[in-house]
């Protein structure tokens, strides 16, 4: 029988070893407000054009684990992370950064949290848009943050994320099986990259974020390269079917076990088909 999942320990990419125990203080003990300094912490890529940064910099756009992140990050200014950076100070990274750095914050404060990939419905009219949230338990709920946007004006409620303003992978799949959603609607902003393909991808990916495995949005394995590609067929829709029913029902064991798939799992040691820092390509 498969185990259950303690969101409150780090996992792979969520640990903060090696990281300067004093840059780590806060005396924030609001989940909220532990996440609300990691928007002063990273930077998007495409918020760095007139910041003329060195080729190098966007390297940190590939780094997965948090306390490498970190450790990056403190090398630009020491000072503990309650203190905001100005941009050119911050490490580069994409929304996944923000959502997994946020995650790793709580987890390290005892606050059982976790990274989700899906799409957000506030950034286009009439869009639902590649993006990554995280998610911490209030004792009644999972509650949900848009760590990057904190404090912004994509929408009043970026603390606690209404019904609709994000779909997690499987939540888009399963709507887009029951023909509720148009899935050319969905996909990464500035690419051509929309439809179903990123749909299933995305659903991939938050089932192993919530197996605690929380990998780049680029990051393929599996199947997934075959699914962008368009040659899967039936049944591995059939899969991502109990994929988006599993990740709904949010019954860790569950959500554990459909993890130990072959066309699921990301292969071991984690990160090991793609590199561990890999500078991997955008589609």
């Amino acid at each position: 029988m498969a185990a259950n999942i303690d969101y409150v320990s780090p996992g792979p990419f969520t640990s903060l070893n090696g990281v300067d125990p004093r840059a780590l203080e806060s005396a924030a003990t609001d989940p909220v407000d532990i996440c609300r300094p990691v928007r002063n912490l990273v930077i998007h890529p495409m918020d760095t054009p007139e910041l003329n940064l060195s080729a190098d910099r966007f390297e940190d756009n590939q780094i997965r684990p948090v306390n490498s992140l970190l450790q990056q990050l403190l090398t630009l200014d020491p000072a503990p992370l309650t203190v905001p950076r100005e941009p050119r100070k911050r490490v580069v990274g994409s929304c996944r950064h923000f959502a997994v750095l946020g995650c790793a914050l709580l987890r390290h404060r005892g606050i059982a949290a976790r990274a989700r990939c899906g799409f957000a419905t506030y950034f286009q009219p009439g869009r639902a848009v590649d993006h990554w949230i995280t998610e911490y338990w209030n004792g009644t709920r999972w509650v949900r943050v848009d760590t990057e946007h904190l404090c912004g004006n994509a929408r009043p409620h970026l603390h606690d994320l209404r019904p609709g303003d994000f779909l997690t992978g499987g939540e888009a799949w399963l709507a887009h099986r029951r023909g509720e959603i148009d899935a050319s609607r969905f996909g990464v902003d500035g690419t051509e990259n929309w439809g179903p393909a990123e749909i299933s991808g995305n659903a991939v990916r938050d089932l192993a974020a919530l197996n605690k495995v929380e990998m780049l949005p680029w990051d393929e394995w599996g199947r997934m390269t075959e699914a962008y590609a368009g040659t899967t067929g039936p049944d591995y829709d059939a899969l991502l079917d109990e994929l988006a029913r599993v990740c709904a029902a949010d019954h860790p064991p569950a959500v554990r076990a459909l993890y130990a798939h072959e066309d699921l799992r990301v292969p071991e040691p984690i990160g090991s088909a793609l590199g561990p820092e890999a500078l991997v390509p955008l589609r």
